[in-house]
């Protein structure tokens, strides 16, 4: 019989820490490692490229960047939900983004994925905090959701079968679209089956992406049923490739013949029944199939130059095995999304199982052969017709099952939508128990056409962006807190000169400066004016050391302090910068982050030896963006030696 429980599981975790508390008005960080250049693009397919081209996210609001975590791990015991049965056992981390943490097969003892022995969180998420290991749920935009480290709601629900199903649900709030995960163990099933459902309760059409991500042992061949892919590295553009031979006749269907970080999209043909496995030199490992609708297959590798193998370390400890992703998505490519239509959904079925081939045909140098003979014994162990039925009976007598036990519980932002809007989605209950201080002064607004202020001497509150909400700001009674929201929201929007607008008007009445200085600081960077916005945020950091006590002030002034510095050494003013440097906490000081703005201020002085000593004696930047070079651009500055390899994460040829 099929159980669904709560476990514990305790790991070395290194904590999440406090959110950013500035508003993310800036693109992500990493946004830049997925472009692709002009040139490349116009020779794209006409469907992809505008795929590519579809409402790229010019902020990540409302969701705030995650970047309050460091390095130092200790035991912490994390809440899972276990699915099992007599031949799977499924360990799902509900808080973490509904993270399947471990694919245990009973019968073999084979772990199927790449089980993370630490929980080390990264700036890989669109949002900053994001961890590795596992099959993870990215929905969103280009990149790891901005759920990789947040709480899910969860609950059991009835599985078509008749037997306990765990269903994982949340809104997300980039696209502002709400969804959800089923997942379930038929009796005496080898395969983990899984439905998706991602849902547009709006009139109007929504961009949507979706890609399931599998971490597993690189010590595998990646197989899929095609004869090309899409290559994307971070040179910034997208080639397609025969699959598996390069060039020089080196196999690229193997993870560790790859010298640098790349990702291969792999091209199915119309028709192709769609799956990818990761296999061993025995021929065993792990398949994943979905119905048609799943269109995208993809392999990520992180190559074994010493960049690739740096970040690999870096994610989890020093002597772990490393780990390559296989990945299916609802395009051909992660740089593309689709449109969902007002009212409608895209859903789904995914099956996660293990699978033994010959290891002679499933790994020997004929590739068409290798496919035929992996496909086959997919069709043996779960064939098509059975994944399409599992899919209708799923869809028709499941998906909109009310659930049953609560096992967890996510945020208040879906039920604020669920409120607001008067959506009906079955299956995915938003009750209004689960909102919380975030959203309740979002409710009075709601109820009474009034944005309450906050506490005397505090910061803003959570933002919310989206037209209806910001409708409601416009015809709200104009003190400096619902101007800060309201050009928030039209920042959001676009219109950013009205923003500006906004903000200069609360700066004129506000008690509290800081959040409306820095907001306009952002609109004069972004705007070509980068010795004015240096001034704001400087003057951001100054007001804000103004004020009493608050909680979360530490924060506050960590961020400004960070922001501030930074743009007055981009303007050649290395004294200011230096001044208010010296004024954070030593124990803001300390971090790896501002470590490194302090070799950029003692470059900017001239002081080489001083900073190749900070170099020396070693540092770590926790929340290091993905792609970043940083690094070794300072270190070129002081040096022609070789980079060290505790600083080398570069993902690109030299």
């Amino acid at each position: 019989m099929t159980t669904v429980r709560r476990a514990v599981l305790t790991l070395p975790a290194a904590p999440l820490g406090p959110d950013n508390p500035l508003p993310a008005l800036r693109a992500p960080a990493g946004a830049g490692a997925h472009a692709v250049d002009a040139r490349t693009l116009a020779e794209l397919p006409r469907d992809m490229a505008r795929g590519l081209g579809r409402a790229p996210l010019r902020s990540l609001l409302p969701t705030p960047v995650r970047d309050g975590y460091g390095r130092d791990r200790t035991p912490a015991d994390l809440d899972t939900i276990v699915i099992e049965n007599d031949r799977l056992r499924v360990t799902v981390l509900p808080g973490l983004g509904g993270r399947v943490h471990s694919l245990h097969h009973k019968p073999t003892g084979r772990e199927l994925l790449y089980r993370n022995p630490v929980l080390q969180p990264a700036a890989f998420a669109l949002n900053g905090a994001w961890f590795s290991g596992g099959i993870e749920w990215n929905i969103g935009a280009t990149g790891h959701t901005t759920l990789s480290c947040s709480p899910l709601h969860a609950a059991t629900v009835r599985a078509p079968d008749g037997g306990p199903m765990l269903r994982l649900w949340e809104w997300e709030r980039l696209r502002d679209l709400p969804f959800q995960v089923d997942l379930w163990l038929p009796e005496g099933s080898d395969f983990l089956y899984v439905g998706v459902r991602v849902r547009n309760p709006h009139e109007r059409t929504a961009p949507a992406y979706w890609w399931s991500n599998t971490a597993v042992p690189e010590e595998r061949r990646v197989l899929a049923p095609a004869d090309a892919a899409w290559h994307h590295g971070y040179d910034r553009g997208l080639n397609r490739l025969p699959v598996p031979l390069t060039e020089d006749g080196t196999d690229r269907s193997y993870p560790l013949n790859g010298a640098h970080a790349a990702d291969y999209f792999y091209d199915l043909p119309d028709g192709q029944r769609r799956w990818i496995a990761a296999l061993d030199a025995d021929g065993h490992g792990l398949v994943q199939t979905s119905t048609d609708a799943l269109r995208g297959r993809k392999l990520f590798l992180w190559g074994t130059e010493r960049g690739g193998r740096r970040w690999q370390e870096w994610l989890t400890e020093p002597g772990t095995p490393g780990y390559a992703e296989i990945q299916a998505g609802l395009a051909r490519t992660q740089l593309e999304h689709l449109e969902l239509a007002g009212e409608a959904e895209f859903s789904w079925l995914e099956a996660y199982g293990p699978l033994a081939a010959d290891p002679a045909t499933a790994l020997g140098d004929d590739w068409a052969a290798a496919r035929v003979d992996v496909e086959h014994r997919l069709e043996t162990a779960l064939p098509r017709a059975a994944v399409d039925a599992a899919y209708t009976a799923w869809r028709e007598g499941a998906a909109d099952a009310e659930p049953e036990s609560v096992l967890a519980v996510g945020s208040g932002w879906g039920a604020l939508e669920v409120l607001r809007g008067g959506h009906v989605l079955p299956g995915t209950p938003f009750p209004e128990s689960t909102l919380g201080p975030d959203q309740e002064p979002w409710r009075e607004l709601l109820r009474t056409g009034v944005l309450p202020p906050p506490a005397k001497g505090a910061g803003p509150g959570a933002p919310l962006v989206a037209a209806p909400w910001r409708d409601m700001l416009e015809t709200a009674p104009a003190d400096p807190s619902t101007e800060y929201h309201l050009g928030i929201a039209q920042w959001h929007a676009g219109d950013r000169a009205q923003a500006v607008r906004s903000w200069e008007r609360g700066l004129h009445r506000a008690e509290v400066r800081w959040p409306l200085l820095y907001c306009l600081a952002v609109a004069d960077w972004e705007d070509g004016h980068p010795q004015r916005a240096a001034e704001r945020f400087a003057e951001a950091f100054a007001e804000h050391a103004g004020h009493g006590d608050h909680e979360g002030d530490e924060a506050v002034a960590a961020a400004l302090g960070r922001e501030a510095v930074a743009a007055l050494l981009a303007t050649g003013r290395p004294g200011r910068a230096r001044e208010l440097w010296a004024r954070l906490s030593g124990e803001v000081r300390g971090r790896g982050a501002f470590r490194l703005l302090e070799i950029r201020i003692l470059l900017a002085e001239g002081r080489t030896g001083e900073a190749r000593a900070v170099f020396d004696e070693g540092f770590e930047v926790a929340d290091l963006s993905e792609g970043t070079e940083v690094l070794g651009e300072l270190w070129a500055e002081l040096t022609d030696e070789p980079l060290p390899d505790a600083y080398e994460f570069r993902m690109r040829p030299s």
